[in-house]
């Protein structure tokens, strides 16, 4: 298939949902609601679960499986992923975010799409402290250069990739994956 065009947070929540199940839209919708499972975590409306959807199954990642009638209107597409699909969330859910910043959004929601599959996230926490630890380590000693302002930006960076890591230090000395959330 090649190398695949860069996917939003939303595209890649949403493949996820589709490649743990066929699913429609509108189930993935309720994960990703303010109040469901996924949505707790990163909200995505309605509107742009369907245009993720759209765009996934024009990418060949998910196709419709099947369709079937609604129960409260229009047939629904069952839809699942492909094998480059399934092969790319693999990869993805696997792989840690670049930046501490990416923490609050693309890491949780990494860390809650692998509880919902049962898998252990042991691996992506440790590589996520491989990739933050150098970066506080780095902070640490630009900030004790630094002066003004620059100080002050720093320390504040330093602040954050230090929590960033004694976040992924205190997961990851944390039980195993719980059991999926039945919630869905």
């Amino acid at each position: 298939m090649g190398e695949l065009p860069p996917l939003s947070l939303a595209d890649w929540i949403v493949l996820t949902v589709v490649d743990e199940q066929p699913t429609h839209g509108f189930a993935i919708a309720a994960l990703t609601a303010e109040d469901g499972a996924v949505g707790r975590v990163w909200h995505i409306p309605r509107p742009i679960v369907y245009r993720c959807l759209d765009r996934l199954t024009g990418l060949a990642l998910i196709q419709v499986e099947t369709t079937e009638a609604g129960s409260r209107g229009p047939q629904r597409s069952i839809l699942a992923t492909t094998p480059a699909g399934s092969a790319a969330v693999a990869e993805w859910l696997h792989e840690p975010v670049p930046h501490v910043r990416d923490m609050r959004s693309a890491l949780l929601a990494k860390l809650a799409l692998l509880t919902r599959r049962g898998e252990d996230p042991a691996g992506l926490i440790a590589a996520q402290h491989d990739i933050l630890a150098p970066v506080r380590d780095t902070l640490r000693r630009r900030h004790a250069a630094a002066t003004g302002f620059d100080q002050t930006l720093l320390l504040w960076r330093l602040e954050n990739a230090e929590a960033a890591v004694r976040f992924l230090d205190a997961i990851g000395r944390s039980s195993p994956a719980p059991p999926p959330d039945d919630a869905g």
